[in-house]
């Protein structure tokens, strides 16, 4: 008699679909999974007779993916994503008004659990989380805050990239603390507090929960010819760029910026030292060929954000960085007024954004713009030796996608369902380092519905203090009219 293999889970009889570097689609196919690692991928008869599982889970007319990663998002956000209807400057102000003086720790910690929820429902298991936004204005005046987001997370039991930096100047700029018995103080903060803060959150929570929660460092872009009011700035960004990008070479931490533009990546990259093969950069609309040929040269990425603002306002070149070898991953830059972390309609919006310009459908092909969500996002992250594939010796973080719905029919080309026809609320499992966070649609790491009603008072509570009611109202010319 044979001898079995014990591990912990067998998921068997799914379609599998591994992102290995031979891009395996497995008809009827299995993976185990020991501890928190994958012990084997491959036909289900072949595992079935190898390994004796302390669970099996019947994956039949289900994908099994690894799980889904985000490469770019906003930590604050998803508790301001109702307000302000189109009226993109209100918006803005209220993130800064918000993140600066009206946030307390109740928010931070709350708008996590929020934004990990989400997520985890929606497959995604790994996501970048600038600690804040709305134009570079980031909760760095005191690491409480970025340590109630970690918690949150840690919890939930997801994984987390937390970008933190210094706000966008000018500095000293005023931020307020709110105390749990209603007593306030404001006080001001420059870079110099910012800096030191930084590095408190990056030996406080970096490598935390086993690694599952890690810091990258990040600056505003600095891009004169877009904005003229930042050029007397100059000489600070050339300084924190510095003291910045020191600190991530020590701690051997990756590097992002939010919102590139036509020439601003060549310029990060031959004045102010940006660029290196841990740099993962957002946005980069109407790059110039020197733009291109910094990323080649130095083994940047880029993170594509097609549903966000800037994807409207400006074209980031995808197929053309593609074609040059630069890695390109996708991000939600969620949430926001208009999108949440629903990755399929991001892979989706990705091909038709790009079909559209070039006008032709061959454009980025299905399996490309799954890689982008996946594996092409782990590199980018600099995490493709423990993420984005399910293979032998990974993390497991796997997801299970329902494909026995009326939308996701007939049981053909399971590729081109998922990246076309699936949504969020189609994952009806999500593990995470070997641990069942979601299973049947059901949250088992955290009480969803509590989470919910907290969501809701806190964010009441938020508006209040922040005196921004006034952009719940709907715009006059929300109806019967072509134009905002």
């Amino acid at each position: 008699m044979n001898e079995h293999e014990h591990v912990d889970i067998l998921i068997e009889h799914g379609c599998v679909i591994t992102m290995d570097p031979s891009r395996r689609v497995i008809d009827d196919g299995a993976v185990a999974v020991k501890g928190d690692r994958i012990v084997a991928v491959g036909e289900t008869s072949e595992l079935a007779r190898r390994y004796r599982a302390a669970r099996v889970i019947d994956a039949r007319r289900k994908a099994v993916l690894p799980g889904l990663i985000d490469a770019h998002a906003h930590a604050g956000h998803a508790m301001l994503r109702t307000i302000g209807g189109a009226d993109g400057d209100a918006w803005t102000a209220a993130c800064e008004a918000i993140y600066t003086r009206a946030s307390d720790e109740a928010f931070w910690e709350t708008e996590s659990h929020l934004a990990a929820l989400e997520r985890l429902k929606a497959g995604v298991t790994t996501g970048v989380s600038l600690l804040g936004g709305g134009d570079s204005i980031m909760r760095v005046d005191d690491p409480v805050y970025a340590r109630r987001h970690c918690d949150a997370v840690v919890r939930t039991g997801t994984r987390s990239i937390v970008a933190v930096g210094p706000s966008r100047p000018p500095a000293p700029r005023p931020y307020t603390r709110h105390g749990a018995s209603g007593q306030s103080e404001t006080y001001d903060v420059d870079f110099e507090r910012m800096f030191d803060v930084c590095k408190d959150i990056v030996d406080a929570c970096h490598g935390d929960a086993d690694g599952r929660i890690q810091i990258a460092l990040m600056l505003p872009v600095f891009a004169p010819e877009h904005y003229p009011e930042v050029a007397q700035y100059e000489g600070d960004y050339r300084r924190e760029a510095e003291r910045y990008m020191s600190m991530a070479r020590e701690r051997n931490l990756s590097f992002t910026q939010d919102g590139h533009r036509a020439g601003t990546l060549d310029f990060a990259h031959r004045e102010l030292g940006l660029l290196n093969a841990k740099s993962f950069m957002s946005h980069a609309i109407d790059l110039t060929e020197a733009d291109i040929a910094a990323c080649v040269e130095t083994g940047a990425s880029i993170v594509h954000n097609p549903s966000a603002i800037m994807s409207i306002i400006g074209r980031c070149p995808v197929p053309e960085l593609i074609d040059a070898g630069v890695t390109v991953a996708i991000g939600s830059d969620g949430a926001a007024p208009d999108r949440g972390y629903d990755m399929f309609r991001h892979m989706w919006q990705c091909m038709h954004y790009h079909r559209r310009h070039f006008r032709d459908p061959d454009v980025l092909p299905h399996g490309k713009v799954l890689e982008m969500v996946t594996i092409d996002a782990a590199r980018a992250l600099s995490l493709d030796h423990e993420l984005g594939s399910l293979e032998a010796g990974k993390q497991a973080d796997i997801i299970l996608i329902d494909l026995f719905k009326p939308h996701l029919m007939p049981m053909n080309m399971p590729v081109y369902r998922v990246t076309c026809f699936a949504n969020a609320g189609d994952v009806c499992m999500t593990m995470v380092g070997g641990k069942v966070l979601m299973e049947d649609y059901r949250v088992l790491s955290v009480d969803e519905g509590e989470i919910l009603e907290r969501v809701s008072q806190v964010a009441d509570s938020t508006f209040e203090r922040a005196g921004l009611r006034h952009l719940f109202d709907a715009p006059r010319t929300l109806w019967g009219h072509s134009h905002y």
